[in-house]
């Protein structure tokens, strides 16, 4: 994707952003990097015609719509793919208690002017036949948004899940076991990367345990050894970042990845040289052509990038305001400080040096 527009979706009011192959987004805690990443997830659940579901449990619409629909009765998105040469746009209206479509279309260089028409009240471009479609269902096909926060005796982590499912790493990890079994099977190269890249922050860690819970069952569940002894452990024997670290890993390793990848804060709870390991991780993908959008609060992990990679977020007047950071203007600082400094003593503002830090 080349740019993404937003009209009048929560705290955004309207933005247009290009997008990199890394797109690190930093804020203070307000300024809108949830609300950018929760869109996708909004767009998500549109592209797969469950919005107005989506919206419901959620709120409703004043949840959504920029200072609620008093303010703002509609929201717009326009995505660009191949440099502008392929426009998707859709429009919505904010109705009472529900959003109503009032505009989808695509707009290709090579196939011309495509109304999707406006029937009923969710997205129709899934369901599409028009050939400038393909590449937009692709794209929407492989968006996946990524939070692995929770990590206790409840987390995802140590679902019981099926083990025909595995071909992609769901949103919040519930399948990684599954997931682990496959590659343990049919892609060991990978599999022992993912173990290499686990032992390099966790010397400890031997092996995941991999296999049905009982002899012809459908169902795994996580498990894992210790180099040191013979016991079993489980996914909640693990530290938090040593679990959310195993959970990158595969998430980013795969052979297989989806076309852009969208995750909150992966940098939470990790050691200083895990954060390192991790953006190695995520410049290994964009290398491998997945988009990939993250939130980040981690000083250590904004060193990582450079300037290029990362957007600033800003509140002003009550709307998320986005810059991505030039080198070229911050080229003195640069020289004296790395950019982590310049975002923890609060200097950077707007993409820029505030004048009253200088």
């Amino acid at each position: 994707m080349d740019y993404i527009e937003i009209k009048g979706y929560k705290s955004i009011k309207e933005l247009h952003l290009d997008l990199k192959p890394i797109n690190i987004l930093i804020g203070a805690n307000g300024a809108g990097k949830s609300n950018f990443i929760s869109f996708f997830e909004f767009l998500k659940k549109a592209y797969d015609q469950q919005m107005q579901r989506f919206v419901a449990i959620n709120g409703g619409i004043n949840k959504f719509l920029h200072n609620g629909r008093k303010e703002t009765d509609s929201l717009t998105c326009k995505l660009s793919f191949n440099e502008g040469n392929l426009i998707y746009k859709f429009s919505l209206l904010g109705e009472t208690s529900s959003f109503s479509l009032y505009d989808e279309s695509i707009n290709s260089k090579e196939n011309g002017y495509t109304d999707l028409g406006c029937v009923g009240n969710e997205l129709y471009i899934k369901q599409s036949t028009a050939p400038a479609s393909n590449e937009v269902k692709e794209y929407l096909n492989g968006l996946r948004v990524y939070h692995f926060h929770e990590t206790g005796p409840k987390s995802p982590f140590n679902s019981v899940v099926r083990i025909n499912d595995n071909r992609i790493l769901s949103s919040h990890g519930e399948n990684m076991a599954a997931v682990l079994y496959r590659l343990q099977r049919y892609d060991p190269i990978v599999y022992q990367r993912i173990i290499k890249t686990i032992q390099s922050i966790a010397p400890y860690f031997l092996d995941f345990n991999l296999g049905p819970n009982v002899e012809g069952s459908e169902y795994i569940q996580l498990a894992w050894r210790s180099k040191y002894n013979e016991t079993l452990y489980e996914a909640t024997d693990l530290s938090d970042g040593t679990l959310r670290f195993i959970a990158l890993a595969t998430l980013f390793l795969p052979s297989n990845l989806p076309s852009i990848i969208i995750i909150d804060e992966p940098e939470l709870g990790l050691h200083p040289f895990a954060v390192n390991t991790l953006a190695g991780l995520i410049r290994s993908a964009a290398g491998r052509g997945t988009q990939v959008i993250a939130a980040a609060q981690s000083v250590e992990l904004i060193d990582c990038f450079e300037p290029e990679d990362i957007v600033t977020i800003d509140n002003i007047d009550g709307s998320s305001v986005f810059e991505r950071l030039d080198s070229q203007k911050l080229q003195v600082w640069l020289e004296d400080y790395p950019i982590g400094d310049l975002w923890r003593q609060n200097i950077l503002n707007k993409g820029f040096i505030q004048p009253e830090k200088i």
